[in-house]
């Protein structure tokens, strides 16, 4: 059984950096595209960032790129989003995925999914 628990959220203030982690357990990671999404309150959930299985590719929602920045390290099973220049609109909860299949910019993509980190960003 494939789990991910992400963790690494918090408070920030607008133009600080964040790094958030995701450890998948139960397989291999190299096994997955994986993929950040996010829920801001009263929102969709929406893309983020994803990355192909040997992390060879990465992909960035417009809103977040040249911010953010996705990696893996599969020895340790565990995806990172790197969040550079917050700003109060990204405030949300922050989701990993796992999808057996290549990676997606729909959440219907994924097979599997964490519990979700609060990332706040204060003005």
């Amino acid at each position: 059984q494939v789990q991910l628990v992400e963790s690494g959220g918090g408070l920030v203030q607008a133009g600080d950096s964040l790094r958030v982690s995701c450890a998948l357990s139960g397989r291999t990671l190299s096994t997955y595209a994986m993929a950040w999404f996010r829920r801001a309150p009263g929102k969709e959930r929406e893309f983020v960032a994803a990355i192909s299985g040997s992390g060879g590719n990465t992909y960035y929602a417009d809103s977040v790129k040249g911010r953010f920045t996705i990696s893996r390290d599969n020895a340790k099973n565990t995806v990172y989003l790197d969040m550079n220049s917050l700003k109060p609109e990204d405030t949300a909860v922050y989701y990993c995925a796992a999808a057996r299949g290549s990676y997606g910019y729909s959440p219907w993509n994924y097979d599997y999914w964490g519990q979700g980190t609060q990332v706040t960003v204060s003005s």
